[in-house]
């Protein structure tokens, strides 16, 4: 027996005990002493909120320069090296290649839209000058446009508008990444074959970029290709070279740096611009330009483009951090990135600057790292989006692990892919937001059993089935027979007899399991009562759904059981011939079922007197041949251990539930109920009747154990024999006649 083996036996030999009340919540209240909360006064929360502390002070310093808080804290020895090679790798692939490709192709859409090709350019002397004279204002519709995005998100930051990050769960994140690595892949495609194509942007430009692409194949530059080929056979090999040797080497090997200064340097050689057509970057200007101020009489024109890239840039931005955190071990601050992107984008339209963003390709160059052909920088960017292509092995996890993440992933992918990135995560968070209300609309619910003997209780369905199957296979690996045990099974609640079966047979095994683990395939449900579960809270969207699931699954309908009852007193009116007394049965029955006044309380004597919950059956014994065989259920037992909350709709629903189980004599009792839970039911009025705060148990033992409490109490007052009228002081008493 190996030591996980005996750990497992020694766990479940184990004992524990516990002698307490039954736990109803008025009993529990009165040996509680809850604290008295004291709300501050509007007046102290505006002190509080404006009073300066160095506390304060230190926060709003790291949350706009966080480099005060990590610099510290920064290892010099042990990170600049890999630093300085990830910052010289990602700063050469920058440089020629621009900003995020899906940001590039929705603010050049933009200008594009604005200031098309065939404007005309007032003043224009000749082609060349009024090339340069509509470059010139699309520059401006560029500057305007990543200003306007750089306010809008430093607004959002600001405004704490970064709270949204939690709703882009890592299906979203991670269906909406690789999504943008197909952008950014199909960006890449005529620039690796060296076809010229018109540039796409907005709903199915991938479509119509990877058509294009198709079409002009036949006019591949083979010179370009091949240069492309060659990098990316480089990097592939390159770093699975740095992936196998990383503890070895004390950085990575920069590839994407030798890559460009490689292709730089074949292009120069070989003049591949004018000797084999092979398109380039070409010069590049040095330093920044002069600081120039944007059109703001252009916000009017381009503000909902704005909006769309400052959502975009920062859903993109967050979702890559969160990717690396996630992978780091490390937490993402999203209102600090909407500062960070706003704050640069803002100042960085000043110098004629796009609106910056997480570029895929080149986080991933500075994380793994951690020529100016175009050819070169495709090859460099695809091997680099290898990382977010992998993220289609999710798929088989998702469809093995959830169905639902699987179509948020999936659902995400899809309209990011077609409708664009800004347009697609609309879309996506939508779906995820109402996969959260099909949660809770639709939650498992549950019939549970008890373990004998505890205070254990589980769902039958998942359990009861199998435990007879595994109870005869336990016994045959033990060659134990069958019949030794049957004795101990003709009481099924007698625990002692099968605790003295089971260890006469011990002497017959070796390795006999202990006691626990026998005793936990058995779960039964309690004689009498039904305990009903439910994972998700109660409102609206789900109160109906669920007072017909406990119906159905219960199998206890008052309904039904009211109709029984009706058809037992037509039957026994018939048989004795008096149909007025069925007529009048059945009006006494619905006129507790039915009845308005039923339910509404009395004021007697300046005193609320309410009906009683639960009306017991006066039905006579000679009409009990006449109703259906049933399980004679007196109790159900609500189990709110994972309802965190009930809306207004819900308690009426309950309120309903309780009424209807209390009109054929059955009690519904509340276990498990968190303090929200009873506070929602406070501020409602659940509890407008007194009697129904009994009705709350601290735990389904509880519930349970008062139940069974109960029902001995009314079996004892039931037996016990009727008071004898005193006899009359002068009464003689008789005597037996002769």
């Amino acid at each position: 027996m190996d030591h996980a083996e005996e750990n497992e036996i020694l766990a479940a030999s184990q004992r524990y005990y516990v002698e307490r009340p039954i736990f109803s919540h008025p009993v529990l209240q009165e040996r509680l002493h809850k604290k008295d909360k004291i709300s501050d006064s509007i007046g102290d929360k505006l002190k509080q909120a404006f009073t300066c502390t160095p506390k304060k002070i230190r926060n709003i310093i790291y949350m706009f320069l966080p480099i005060t808080k990590w610099l510290p804290a920064y290892k010099f020895k042990e990170y600049v090296l890999g630093d300085l090679v990830s910052g010289i790798s990602t700063g050469v692939l920058q440089l020629p290649q621009g900003p995020f490709a899906v940001i590039s192709l929705m603010i050049g859409g933009v200008a594009v839209r604005l200031v098309p090709d065939d404007i005309v350019i007032p003043g224009g002397v000749n082609a060349t000058n009024g090339t340069e004279a509509r470059d010139a204002l699309r520059v401006k519709v560029a500057m305007s446009v990543t200003l306007l995005s750089g306010i809008i998100q430093f607004c959002l930051g600001v405004c704490r508008f970064g709270f949204v990050a939690i709703y882009l769960t890592e299906p979203l994140v991670r269906g909406f990444t690789t999504a943008a690595a197909v952008h950014v892949f199909t960006s890449m495609l005529k620039y690796l074959f060296g076809v010229k194509t018109k540039r796409y942007s907005g709903i199915f430009s991938v479509v119509y970029s990877t058509v294009a692409v198709l079409q002009n194949v036949k006019n591949l530059n083979v010179c370009s290709l091949g240069v492309g080929l060659m990098v990316f056979g480089l990097l592939l090999g390159g770093k699975e070279f740095n992936e196998r040797f990383k503890e070895k080497l004390p950085a990575p090997i920069p590839l994407e740096f030798f890559a460009v200064v490689m292709g730089t340097g074949i292009s120069a050689g070989f003049n591949l611009k004018e000797s084999y057509d092979v398109d380039v970057v070409g010069t590049l200007p040095l330093g920044l330009l002069p600081p120039a101020n944007p059109d703001t009489s252009l916000f009017h024109l381009v503000y909902v483009d704005a909006i769309a890239i400052a959502i975009v840039g920062f859903s993109v931005t967050i979702s890559m951090a969160k990717t690396l955190a996630n992978k780091h071990g490390y937490q993402v601050d999203g209102n600090q990135e909407l500062i960070a992107l706003g704050l640069c984008n803002s100042i960085g339209s000043l110098f004629q600057t796009f609106s910056i963003s997480c570029s895929l390709s080149r986080s991933l160059v500075q994380e793994g790292t951690g020529g100016k052909t175009q050819a070169v920088l495709s090859a460099i960017v695809i091997v680099n989006l290898k990382g977010m292509f992998m993220q289609f092995s999710d798929l088989p996890f998702f469809w093995r692990t959830s169905k639902i993440e699987l179509t948020i992933w999936l659902t995400t992918f899809v309209s990011s892919l077609f409708l664009g990135l800004d347009y697609g995560l609309i879309t996506a968070v939508i779906i995820a937001l109402l996969t959260v209300i099909y949660r809770t609309q639709s939650p498992s619910y549950k019939v549970l059993g008890q373990l004998p003997d505890t205070d254990v209780y589980i769902d039958i369905d998942a359990y009861e089935e199998n435990s007879l199957r595994l109870l005869a296979k336990t016994f045959t690996l033990l060659n134990l027979g069958l019949l030794q045990l049957l004795p101990a099974f003709q009481e099924p609640t007698n625990i002692t007899s099968l605790h003295s079966t089971w260890t006469a047979c011990s002497s017959q095994s070796e390795g006999q399991p202990p006691l626990p683990v026998f005793f936990s395939l058995f779960v039964k449900e309690i004689p009498g009562i039904k305990i009903f579960q439910i994972n998700a809270p109660i409102y609206y969207a789900n109160s109906d759904l669920y007072s017909s699931a406990l119906k159905r699954k219960t199998g206890v309908n008052p309904a039904v059981i009211m109709g029984a009852r009706r058809k037992a007193m037509k039957k026994y009116a018939k048989e004795v011939g008096n149909a007025n007394v069925a007529n009048a049965n059945v009006v006494k029955v619905d006129a507790e079922v039915d009845g308005e006044d039923a339910t509404k309380p009395e004021e007697e004597d300046d005193e609320v007197k309410y009906p009683p919950i639960v009306i017991k059956s006066t039905l006579p014994e000679e009409l009990q041949r006449f109703m259906p065989p049933g399980d004679n259920v007196h109790t159900i037992i609500l189990d709110f251990t994972q309802v965190n909350f009930i809306d207004s709709v819900g308690v009426k629903t309950l309120a309903g539930i309780v009424r209807e189980y209390g009109d054929v004599g059955i009690y519904v009792y509340l276990a498990g109920c968190s303090a929200q839970v009873v506070n929602d039911l406070t501020q409602n009025r659940f509890f407008e009747n007194p009697a129904l705060k009994e009705l709350l148990f601290h735990s389904i033992h509880d519930a349970v154990l008062g139940s069974r409490l109960r029902e001995a109490l009314a079996e004892q007052e039931a037996s016990a024999p009727a008071p004898q009228e005193d006899s009359e002081p002068n009464a003689t008493p008789a005597t037996p006649e002769a």
